[in-house]
C-alpha cells in the first residue's frame, strides 16, 4: 500500500454559474520516503492538489487514502487532527511569529497536539538539530537571514515526525544560492527517510527530484522518472543557507 492514494479525485467550483474543474479526475500514488514535485504554471491545479493532499480541503469527488486512512469524506475537525499529526508544510514566506523564539516557532504544532512543556523544547530542539540551527533557539525570526528562517520553517514541519511533508515554492523568497542549500536539505532529509512533495511553477526547483508529476488545466499531464529518463539534476555543493 502506498502512502498516498488518489483516485479519480475532482474538485469542481461554481462561480457566477460557471463550472470549473481545478482538479479533473486525478489518480496519484505516493511511496513512503519518496523524494516529489507537482509542478504546473499559475492555475493549473496543483496548489488544489496540494491543498487536498495535506488535508486544507476536500475533493468534491473521488477518493483518498493517507497512511491507511480514507480522509476524502472526513470532516472539517478531523482534517485539521490529520494535518497536524501526520503533515508538515513549508511555505514560501517562511510564516514564523515574530515575537516569539525560534524554538517556541518549532514548538507550536505540539502545544496544538497537547505535548507537554518539557517534551516539547526537546522535540524542537532536535527538530532545529536537523537543519544545523540548534544554536539559534533563542533568537528571534527578524534576528535570521532569509535561509535561517526558512530552516527554522522546515523544523516546524518536521517536530511532529509528518508522514509527509510539502513545500510550497520553498525557495520563491529566497537568493538562488540560499534556494540551493535549502534544496539540498531536502534531498538530505528525504534520503534519511522523509517523504517530501515540493510544489513549484519552476522546472529548474523540480529537476533536483527523482519523480516530477506535471499539472496542467486538472490533469496530470505527465509523470518523470528522472532517473529513468536520464533527467535527474544534482545539486551545487553549497554551504548552509545563511
Amino acid at each position: 500500500m502506498s502512502l498516498v492514494e488518489l483516485r479519480n479525485v475532482s474538485k469542481i467550483y461554481h462561480l457566477g454559474g460557471e463550472e470549473i474543474r481545478a482538479l479533473d479526475d486525478v489518480s496519484l500514488d505516493i511511496e513512503g520516503g519518496e523524494f516529489i514535485s507537482i509542478i504546473g504554471p499559475s492555475g493549473s491545479g496543483k496548489s488544489t492538489l496540494m491543498h487536498i493532499l495535506g488535508c486544507l480541503d476536500s475533493p468534491t469527488r473521488g477518493t483518498i487514502q493517507l497512511d491507511g486512512t480514507m480522509i476524502h469524506n472526513a470532516s472539517t475537525k478531523e482534517l485539521a487532527g490529520i494535518r497536524n499529526r501526520k503533515i508538515g508544510f513549508v511555505f514560501q514566506f517562511f510564516n514564523l511569529l515574530p515575537k516569539l523564539t525560534v524554538l517556541q516557532n518549532v514548538e507550536l504544532p505540539m502545544v496544538y497536539s497537547g505535548i507537554s512543556s518539557g517534551d516539547r523544547k526537546t522535540r524542537a530542539m532536535e527538530a532545529l538539530k536537523m537543519v544545523d540551527l540548534e544554536n539559534r533557539s533563542k533568537h528571534r525570526p527578524m534576528q535570521l537571514s532569509g535561509g535561517q528562517q526558512q530552516r527554522v520553517a522546515i523544523a516546524r514541519a518536521l517536530v511532529n515526525s509528518p508522514k509527509i511533508v510539502f513545500a510550497d515554492e520553498p525557495t520563491g523568497n529566497l537568493d538562488s544560492h540560499t534556494g540551493e542549500a535549502i534544496l539540498e536539505l531536502f534531498r538530505r532529509l528525504s534520503q534519511e527517510g522523509r517523504t517530501i512533495a515540493l510544489v513549484t511553477h519552476d522546472p529548474e526547483i523540480a529537476a533536483v527530484t527523482p519523480r516530477r508529476i506535471e499539472i496542467r488545466d486538472g490533469k496530470i499531464a505527465k509523470q518523470v522518472d528522472a532517473k529513468l529518463a536520464g533527467l535527474d539534476r544534482k545539486i551545487p555543493e553549497t554551504a548552509p543557507a545563511n
